[in-house]
């Protein structure tokens, strides 16, 4: 199990306190990891700060090369997860400049600390399903389609898929020390998400102030999942990449099973079901941004290498998160710790490798 890797080695999560990152925490700290995180500082509500893990947070922007230095210098990681990021589609078209500069120019920071680090031995570098050149046909991604990207944020994760192909080629295989992969992973929902632009949180907030949610594109189709299907991916890979498995560096897509594919339109109605106060009305912008109709990705490889499957349907995904805001709204109880053993019990059952 992941404890073999995990339990007392020194691990970096970058963008800790954001949504993957309040999690992968927690799951890491049960694991035993001893844990740093590093990010910029965080707007309330946080998942983060409602669980308040044993970590050691240290405030930080990664396009600060001499701040992340240091960070690494004394925490001095052996195993790194990156995920700070822009991540907002519609905040890129609004500053393009600033997202580039993060998800690429911070990404090479990163990779050039991990380089003059010589604790450092296992890098997952966290990207997007949405790093991929979308023609708009509908065939699932594997990872070897071409990278694109329509809007700045799709292209500058797109950009730092290259930048960490290089890096991994340039210094990483020739020096034979660090071994490193990218993860590239669909739409996640779960408990404690309150980013603005995304179909779950802006559903709660509207449910929490009585107003009604608007739908911009009801028909869209996205690999949704529960934001702890991935994080077994992540620490997958960051486990086999530690044991010096090199066959695992490259990049990983992590997504629902083939069909298990839902449009905006039927989480909306299905988060409603389990939740009446989260409603909902369609309504099309006057001028939309380029938003892409259909993502689906293609998880062979993930299934077939590291022997990794979802646990949670998309259905089963829904009803938890939908369970978790209502919790934290109506009694004030973070479901967090329940879902993580509900996830390991069911993961356990269904004979998965990395829970033995």
């Amino acid at each position: 199990m992941f404890d073999r890797v995990y339990s007392g080695r020194r691990v970096l999560v970058t963008g800790h306190t954001g949504f993957k990152g309040s999690w992968l925490v927690c799951w890491l700290s049960r694991l035993g990891a001893e844990v740093c995180g590093a990010a910029l500082p965080m707007e309330e509500p946080a998942h983060y700060t409602l669980l308040r893990p044993p970590c050691k947070s240290v405030i930080g922007d990664i396009r600060e090369s001499a701040a992340l230095a240091r960070i690494f210098r004394e925490f001095q990681p052996e195993i790194v997860f990156h995920l700070a990021a822009r991540p907002i589609v519609r905040l890129s078209y609004r500053e393009p400049v600033e997202t580039f500069e993060v998800n690429v120019m911070g990404t090479v920071n990163l990779l050039e600390c991990c380089r003059k680090t010589p604790s450092v031995k296992s890098v997952v570098i966290v990207t997007t399903d949405k790093c991929y050149e979308n023609p708009d046909t509908g065939v699932p991604f594997t990872e070897s389609a071409p990278l694109g990207g329509h809007d700045p944020y799709s292209g500058s994760k797109a950009a730092a898929e290259i930048a960490v192909a290089s890096y991994r080629r340039s210094f990483f295989e020739p020096e034979g020390r660090i071994f490193c992969a990218t993860a590239r992973a669909g739409n996640v929902i779960g408990g404690g998400d309150w980013a603005p632009d995304r179909l779950i949180p802006d559903m709660v907030r509207a449910a929490a102030q009585g107003r009604t949610a608007q739908l911009r594109n009801p028909d869209a189709i996205r690999p949704w999942q529960h934001v702890l299907e991935p994080l077994s991916g992540y620490l997958q890979l960051g486990a086999v990449l530690f044991q010096e498995k090199r066959e695992f560096t490259g990049s990983w897509n992590f997504g629902p099973d083939p069909g298990d594919v839902l449009t905006v339109r039927q989480v909306a109605e299905a988060m409603h079901e389990e939740w009446e106060q989260m409603r909902f009305e369609e309504k099309a912008e006057a001028a939309p941004l380029h938003e892409a109709p259909r993502l689906v990705l293609d998880c062979a490889k993930a299934r077939r290498e590291l022997t990794w499957r979802p646990v949670w349907s998309s259905a089963e995904a829904i009803e938890r998160t939908a369970r978790w805001y209502r919790s934290f709204y109506e009694s004030g109880c973070l479901d967090t710790a329940d879902d993580l053993d509900s996830y390991l019990r069911t993961a356990q059952g269904k004979g998965l490798s990395w829970t033995k």
